[in-house]
Protein backbone atom coordinates (compact mmCIF):
# COMPACT_ATOMS: atom_id res chain seq x y z
CA UNK A 1 0.00 0.00 0.00
CA UNK A 2 2.79 2.33 0.57
CA UNK A 3 4.28 2.11 -2.86
CA UNK A 4 1.07 3.12 -4.37
CA UNK A 5 0.32 5.81 -1.74
CA UNK A 6 4.01 7.21 -0.70
CA UNK A 7 3.06 5.86 3.11
CA UNK A 8 1.54 3.38 5.32
CA UNK A 9 -2.04 4.25 6.73
CA UNK A 10 -0.13 5.00 9.73
CA UNK A 11 2.24 7.58 8.93
CA UNK A 12 -1.10 9.26 6.72
CA UNK A 13 -2.79 9.20 9.98
CA UNK A 14 -0.33 10.91 11.92
CA UNK A 15 0.45 13.41 9.17
CA UNK A 16 -3.51 13.94 9.72
CA UNK A 17 -2.98 14.97 13.16
CA UNK A 18 -0.06 16.99 12.88
CA UNK A 19 -2.47 18.76 10.49
CA UNK A 20 -5.94 18.54 12.51
CA UNK A 21 -4.63 18.01 16.11
CA UNK A 22 -4.79 14.58 16.91
CA UNK A 23 -8.26 15.66 19.22
CA UNK A 24 -10.01 16.64 15.46
CA UNK A 25 -8.90 13.57 14.05
CA UNK A 26 -10.16 11.62 16.79
CA UNK A 27 -13.50 13.11 16.78
CA UNK A 28 -13.90 12.30 13.38
CA UNK A 29 -13.36 8.92 13.27
CA UNK A 30 -15.58 8.73 16.16
CA UNK A 31 -18.24 10.51 13.95
CA UNK A 32 -17.47 8.24 10.98
CA UNK A 33 -18.33 5.18 13.35
CA UNK A 34 -21.03 7.49 14.76
CA UNK A 35 -22.89 7.17 11.31
CA UNK A 36 -22.97 10.82 11.13
CA UNK A 37 -21.37 13.30 7.89
CA UNK A 38 -18.39 11.69 6.52
CA UNK A 39 -15.61 14.26 6.23
CA UNK A 40 -14.53 12.93 2.92
CA UNK A 41 -10.73 14.64 3.19
CA UNK A 42 -10.29 12.53 6.52
CA UNK A 43 -11.58 9.47 5.17
CA UNK A 44 -8.70 10.26 2.15
CA UNK A 45 -6.31 10.78 5.32
CA UNK A 46 -6.97 7.28 6.33
CA UNK A 47 -7.63 5.30 3.68
CA UNK A 48 -5.11 6.92 0.64
CA UNK A 49 -5.92 5.97 -2.87
CA UNK A 50 -8.57 3.58 -1.46
CA UNK A 51 -10.99 6.45 -0.67
CA UNK A 52 -11.46 7.64 -3.75
CA UNK A 53 -13.75 4.82 -5.20
CA UNK A 54 -15.61 4.71 -2.08
CA UNK A 55 -16.13 8.43 -1.75
CA UNK A 56 -17.74 8.24 -5.75
CA UNK A 57 -20.16 5.94 -4.35
CA UNK A 58 -18.75 2.36 -4.79
CA UNK A 59 -18.03 -0.38 -2.26
CA UNK A 60 -20.92 0.67 -0.42
CA UNK A 61 -20.17 4.16 -0.94
CA UNK A 62 -19.73 6.94 2.12
CA UNK A 63 -22.26 5.31 4.60
CA UNK A 64 -21.07 1.38 3.72
CA UNK A 65 -18.48 -0.43 5.95
CA UNK A 66 -15.06 0.68 4.67
CA UNK A 67 -15.34 4.34 6.15
CA UNK A 68 -15.92 2.39 9.61
CA UNK A 69 -13.31 0.25 9.06
CA UNK A 70 -10.73 2.98 8.41
CA UNK A 71 -12.05 5.04 11.13
CA UNK A 72 -11.33 2.69 14.05
CA UNK A 73 -7.88 2.09 12.35
CA UNK A 74 -7.18 5.68 12.89
CA UNK A 75 -7.83 5.22 16.58
CA UNK A 76 -5.33 2.27 16.27
CA UNK A 77 -3.03 4.62 15.30
CA UNK A 78 -4.28 8.08 17.49
CA UNK A 79 -6.67 7.64 20.58
CA UNK A 80 -8.53 8.90 23.45
CA UNK A 81 -10.82 7.97 25.91
CA UNK A 82 -13.21 9.60 24.68
CA UNK A 83 -13.52 7.42 21.55
CA UNK A 84 -13.93 4.13 23.94
CA UNK A 85 -17.98 3.85 23.41
CA UNK A 86 -17.93 4.18 19.97
CA UNK A 87 -14.70 1.02 19.79
CA UNK A 88 -17.01 -0.69 22.01
CA UNK A 89 -20.41 -0.06 20.37
CA UNK A 90 -18.30 -1.06 16.79
CA UNK A 91 -17.38 -4.48 18.21
CA UNK A 92 -21.24 -5.24 17.18
CA UNK A 93 -20.54 -4.08 13.33
CA UNK A 94 -22.36 -5.93 11.11
CA UNK A 95 -18.94 -6.03 9.43
CA UNK A 96 -16.80 -8.55 10.71
CA UNK A 97 -13.51 -5.81 9.50
CA UNK A 98 -14.98 -3.10 12.11
CA UNK A 99 -15.21 -5.77 14.76
CA UNK A 100 -11.93 -7.27 14.16
CA UNK A 101 -10.18 -3.78 13.96
CA UNK A 102 -12.11 -2.59 17.14
CA UNK A 103 -10.68 -5.26 19.17
CA UNK A 104 -7.29 -4.44 17.98
CA UNK A 105 -7.85 -0.97 18.90
CA UNK A 106 -9.24 -2.92 22.68
CA UNK A 107 -5.88 -4.55 22.70
CA UNK A 108 -3.47 -1.37 21.21
CA UNK A 109 -5.14 0.96 23.92
CA UNK A 110 -5.98 -1.05 26.79
CA UNK A 111 -9.39 -0.46 26.46
CA UNK A 112 -10.76 -1.88 29.64
CA UNK A 113 -14.64 -0.43 29.33
CA UNK A 114 -14.26 -3.17 25.95
CA UNK A 115 -13.73 -6.14 28.38
CA UNK A 116 -17.03 -7.56 28.51
CA UNK A 117 -17.32 -7.29 24.52
CA UNK A 118 -13.81 -8.48 24.03
CA UNK A 119 -15.51 -11.80 25.88
CA UNK A 120 -18.45 -12.17 23.54
CA UNK A 121 -16.17 -11.31 20.60
CA UNK A 122 -14.52 -15.04 21.45
CA UNK A 123 -17.39 -17.07 19.67
CA UNK A 124 -17.68 -14.36 16.58
CA UNK A 125 -18.53 -16.30 13.43
CA UNK A 126 -15.54 -14.90 11.34
CA UNK A 127 -12.26 -16.41 13.23
CA UNK A 128 -10.43 -12.97 12.28
CA UNK A 129 -12.55 -11.74 14.97
CA UNK A 130 -11.77 -14.33 17.57
CA UNK A 131 -8.36 -14.14 17.20
CA UNK A 132 -8.11 -10.79 17.60
CA UNK A 133 -10.66 -10.31 20.65
CA UNK A 134 -8.47 -13.18 22.56
CA UNK A 135 -4.87 -10.98 21.59
CA UNK A 136 -7.75 -8.34 23.42
CA UNK A 137 -8.27 -10.18 26.40
CA UNK A 138 -4.45 -11.51 26.92
CA UNK A 139 -3.41 -7.31 26.83
CA UNK A 140 -6.41 -6.66 28.71
CA UNK A 141 -5.41 -9.32 31.67
CA UNK A 142 -1.60 -8.96 31.66
CA UNK A 143 -1.13 -7.10 34.82
CA UNK A 144 -3.08 -9.24 36.17
CA UNK A 145 -0.57 -12.47 36.09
Amino acid sequence: MARTWGMTPRQSILAECRLRGPDAVVAGCVAILDRAEVDADLVRALAGPAAEGVLAGREGGPNGYWPRVWAVRGLLHVYDAGATPSIVTATEDDAWRVREMAAKVVARHRVADAFDAMVVLRDDRVARVRRAAERALVELTADEA
